[in-house]
């Protein structure tokens, strides 16, 4: 065969190769920084490809976010931090629950991350403020830029929580409201929840008592923020000598100078404060000493005391030129959570999962879609043979379009598992309709080729190919237009359908058709007609 003519039968095998090596070859390395002692989400299928929610079972979890909105506001660039400041003050919240966002589509916005918000309070707080608020429209929900953030938060937590074939959207309902849709297959609802339930905001309180007028009081001061610990290089959860667990951090340069200058400010490097019985939080809660606590979402997992080693190295300047400290917590779990949470970074708001839906599909009913989904395509596949036999009842027309179609599905089958596309029903259903195309443009050709006469020439043939080829590329675009619409919009199931379909079609009028042409070619005309 002259590999330069059938250049295009070439680029065929190349493809179906990089399909077979992407759906067969051994999967990359884990990533060390993840949770990989947890079995979550593992598979035992021969192939690379990862399955969705309905095909593997899982949990699905679709809530909406927490906070209120205001939009169509003017807002001074330069006064967007006292503008924040002031509506935390007003709404007696903390200045990160307050965002001032520009340009989002509805005007400025400024949104308020916490439950029950007022309308009325709201509305008198960007006015003390300093902000008009006659065209002011307020909403319940977020902006589109935290809810960006929420997404990519989550899917981080999820990657590095060691749950694989995870996917998280943005999702809009018929009414205009807005919900994140997280699709975790092989988990269960608590392991989920466990792990994005809960907006994952950790920081690091110096608990210290003062002399007051009524006697010993004791005050609490965060030293090192949420912030300041996602910029750490956060190490891998272990546990020590004594078997107890932790996480190792290593701070920035400007952070470890402010978070030593704290301690030094509040006392914990004297000698009255350094030692393990200078804190009783275990004991003694309500008279608990020097103690650093581990703050998770306001919630003490861990309280600590500083070492007296450590305090002098505070002291003297030598912490800051390796500043690494460890952050213990009492089980293995709560150590690959916090550092599932410190990596990945806190939830700009919570998840509403009370005002959502929780699902949960068991395995053995994924197991049972898998299998009668792949049923349904091998008699799809199998009718499209039998129509095809009947209408040509000739086998080198036929075969080699059964071939090309199967090799169709094969190539979208690599494509699916060279991207990591978890596969659901929706996709399923993209197969099948790309099969019932596909079949229908390689009819389209063997008839423009075969029902026009006889083939003298190869140039007769090419000009008869050519012909067919404009026909199916038309109808090729025409698909793709209609589809980009559900491909591009948060539509659910529908998106996955669209993208199978569109992808389907390009490998198709790229690839596969062009390369059926050579091989009817090949079949049809003899060598010195090819000439």
């Amino acid at each position: 065969m002259n590999l330069r003519a059938n250049w295009r039968i070439v680029m065929l095998v190349v493809f179906v190769l990089a399909s077979t090596a992407a759906l067969f070859a051994p999967a990359a390395a884990p990533d060390p920084g993840a949770n990989n002692s947890s079995s979550v989400g593992a598979s035992t299928d021969p192939t690379n490809l990862k399955y969705g929610l309905e095909l593997a079972g899982g949990t699905r979890i679709r809530a909406p976010l927490v906070g209120t909105t205001a939009e169509n506001l003017g807002i001074d660039q330069n006064n967007r931090a006292s503008i924040r400041e002031t509506i935390a003050t007003e709404m007696n919240v903390t200045g990160g629950d307050v965002n001032v966002r520009l340009n989002t589509g509805n005007g400025d916005a400024v949104e308020v991350l916490e439950r029950n918000v007022s309308e009325e309070r709201f509305r008198s707080a960007l006015q003390t403020a300093g902000l008009d608020t006659a065209d002011a429209t307020f909403r319940r929900g977020v902006t589109g830029e935290t809810r960006q953030q929420t997404v990519d938060t989550i899917e981080a937590k999820i990657n590095r929580g060691g749950l694989s074939g995870g996917t998280v959207t943005d999702q809009r309902s018929a009414t205009g409201e807005h919900y994140v849709v997280v699709d975790v297959p092989n988990a269960n609802t608590t392991q989920v929840l466990n792990l994005i339930g809960d907006q994952g905001e950790v920081r690091i309180v110096a608990h210290y008592p003062v002399e007051g007028d009524n006697g010993t009081e004791y005050r609490n001061e965060t030293v090192l923020t949420n912030r300041q610990l996602e910029r750490s290089q956060i190490g891998v959860a272990d546990t020590d000598r004594n078997g107890s667990p932790y996480v190792p951090a290593t701070l920035t340069e400007e952070d470890a100078q402010n978070y030593s200058q704290a301690l030094v400010d509040l006392g914990f490097t004297s000698s009255e404060a350094t030692g393990s019985q200078r804190c009783r939080y275990r004991s003694q809660p309500s008279d608990a000493g020097y103690c650093l606590y581990t703050v998770v979402d306001g919630d003490v997992v861990y309280a600590a005391y500083l070492n007296p080693g450590l305090a002098e190295s505070i002291e003297s300047g030598e912490f800051q030129k390796a500043p690494t400290f460890q952050m213990q917590t009492t089980s293995m779990d709560e150590a690959q959570s916090l550092q599932v949470n410190l990596r990945a970074g806190a939830l700009p708001t919570e998840l509403a999962v009370d005002e959502g839906t929780v699902l949960f599909l068991q395995q053995s009913l994924g197991d049972r879609f898998k299998s009668r989904a792949l049923l349904t395509g091998l008699i799809a596949w199998l009718a499209v043979s039998g129509m095809v036999f009947l209408r040509y009842k000739n086998p080198r027309v036929a075969l080699p379009m059964l071939a090309t179609a199967a090799a169709e599905v094969y190539l979208l089958l690599g494509f699916a598992a060279a991207i990591g596309l978890p596969l659901n029903l929706s996709y399923i259903a993209g197969f099948i309709a790309v099969i019932g195309t596909g079949v229908d443009d390689l009819l389209i050709i063997a008839d423009e080729i075969l029902n026009e006469g006889e083939i003298a020439t190869g140039r007769v043939f090419q000009n008869r190919f050519r012909k067919a080829f404009w026909v199916i590329g038309a109808a090729a675009v025409t698909t793709i237009i209609a589809m980009s619409p559900l491909a591009f919009l948060s539509l659910g199931d529908l998106q996955g359908f669209a993208i199978v379909t569109i992808v389907g079609v390009l490998i198709g009028v790229l690839v596969t058709r062009p390369a059926y042409g050579d091989v009817l070619r090949n079949l049809m005309l003899s060598e010195q007609q090819r000439d």
